[in-house]
């Protein structure tokens, strides 16, 4: 089996109206993502052809997208809209999402709070 390269984004970020609080909802909040994809890259590599591989700055309009878009309760439910985004490259064979909320309302002073899952195509 042939290994695979990763592609990453790291610190997209867009305001959402994320959360489980009215105001969260109502004022919204900047949320910043991480975005790891698993996928061979040789081909592209080879071809220098950037339609054989994933187009990060396509993604990154696609994540930003649902960040900005329908609001959710919880942070876990972003972070599977995102990885369901990524998959559906054809190309991506793992995905790997952390969500980020910095000002989330947890009654406490904290830097971050953040979510991350992965999901495969398998």
């Amino acid at each position: 089996m042939t290994e695979l390269d990763r592609i990453t984004l790291i610190g997209l970020r867009a305001i959402g109206y994320h959360g489980v609080l009215a105001a969260e909802r109502a004022q919204g909040q900047e949320f910043t993502v991480d975005a790891v994809l698993w996928l061979d890259t040789a081909g592209a590599a080879a071809a220098d052809d950037l339609s054989l591989t994933v187009d990060y700055g396509a993604l990154a309009g696609r994540l930003t997208e649902i960040i900005s878009g329908e609001p959710v309760a919880l942070i876990e439910t972003l972070a599977q809209r995102l990885v369901t985004a990524c998959l559906s490259d054809k190309r991506v064979q793992d995905a790997e999402i952390t969500v980020h909320k910095p000002y989330a309302p947890v009654g406490v002073p904290v830097r971050d709070v953040t979510v991350t899952i992965k999901r495969s195509r398998t």
